[in-house]
């Protein structure tokens, strides 16, 4: 995803993938403890998507 897509999104549609997104990571973390990881590189396109979220939101947050 990105930022320019996000910036369309609703505030509440953004909490949501902001959710999504952090309970994903939370199953990869659990996943790569138990060895059955099987997309290393999935861990760090997640964290992005969440800074990118939290980029967005913190901008709108800037424009009130």
């Amino acid at each position: 995803m990105r930022a320019r897509e996000l910036r369309d999104i609703r505030e509440e549609e953004l909490q949501v993938r902001l959710g999504d997104a952090r309970q994903e990571l939370f199953n990869l973390h659990f996943q790569s403890a138990t060895g059955a990881l099987e997309n290393a590189a999935r861990v760090r396109q997640v964290k992005r998507d969440i800074a990118r979220i939290l980029t967005v939101q913190n901008e709108r947050r800037g424009e009130r």
